[in-house]
């Protein structure tokens, strides 16, 4: 099943709250990344700033910057496989052209250290 989700032309989902604020139609895979063309919706304008601050500090590689953005993204914002099932764990960069990359996990990875 894992492989389907990262079958070219399959749709996954970036919710704040109940709200779908971008879709990802997966371009490729170079595991372990997945890569995305975004199409952003109602509601993703206020998490534009916070990927765009995350793209100019691993630009930089000030880590600490970026994964204090990772833990906004994540602790506020949930993906969805192409089948609406949850995405345990991600780590999302959207580009300002457009595109985005992600690594996923299936399960918590606080859950994966115990």
């Amino acid at each position: 099943m894992a492989n389907q989700n990262l079958t070219t032309g399959r749709m996954w989902r970036l919710h704040h709250g109940d709200q779908v604020v971008a879709r990802l139609t997966v371009t490729g895979a170079d595991m372990p990344w997945t890569h995305a063309e975004v199409e952003t919706l109602p509601g993703f304008e206020e998490w534009r700033p916070v990927f765009a601050e995350q793209e100019r500090a691993l630009g930089v590689e000030d880590w600490e910057r970026a994964d204090a953005c990772s833990t906004r993204i994540r602790s506020a914002l949930t993906m969805t496989f192409p089948d609406g099932s949850p995405v345990a764990e991600f780590m999302l960069h959207i580009h300002d052209d457009g595109t985005a990359g992600w690594r996923w996990h299936g399960e918590p990875f606080d859950a994966a250290n115990r």
